[in-house]
């Protein structure tokens, strides 16, 4: 059995509308879900698949972390998605320093983390102390990279041409692979 820990205003997220959300995560990774509404803490239990129960603390931490239901339950179903969390209190010096960095990464009127998630391709949320993205692996590269950038102090311009030129080697890659 695995534990993990929600945000207490995220537990309700979790469980969905007449535990609509919880149910839907027990039948798709084939877990069995204990929520305790008062601690934050979701007890997963496996049934029958260990390779999904493996895979359920992730979206369980997804949905904790800002990400859409929907969104989270996306790692079910590619087998290379996965979450990625950068935690933003170990590169930042105190919460005004925090609050800085945080404006920063979403950017004015969000559009920062918009182009990150349009030009990635991976979704990403800023949430609390974190920055969260579910993508496939190259992905999620490009977003730790651009926000690694914006945490050292990169121009936005700068870090936008990056995320220009990998989004063109993304597709690149992906018109590579293509059938012809």
């Amino acid at each position: 059995m695995q534990h993990v820990t929600v945000p207490q205003d995220r537990i309700g997220v979790v469980i969905g509308a007449g535990g609509e959300t919880m149910r839907e995560i027990e039948e798709r990774a084939n877990v069995r879900l204990d929520v305790d509404s008062e601690s934050g803490s979701v007890a997963i239990e496996e049934r029958n698949d260990p390779v999904a129960a493996m895979i359920a603390p992730d979206v369980i931490k997804a949905i904790g972390r800002g990400f859409k239901p929907e969104t989270a339950l996306s790692i079910l179903d590619h087998d290379l998605r996965t979450l990625d969390l950068i935690d933003l209190s170990e590169h930042t010096r105190n919460d005004n320093d925090l609050q800085r960095q945080k404006g920063r990464i979403i950017g004015e009127n969000g559009r920062t983390r918009e182009l990150l998630e349009e030009l990635s391709g991976a979704n990403v949320v800023v949430y609390g102390t974190t920055v969260g993205a579910v993508g496939q692996p190259e992905e999620l590269e490009v977003v730790r990279r651009a926000v690694g950038m914006l945490l050292d102090g990169a121009p936005h311009g700068a870090v936008y041409s990056y995320l220009e030129r990998m989004s063109n080697e993304l597709d690149d890659d992906v018109s590579f692979n293509a059938p012809q």
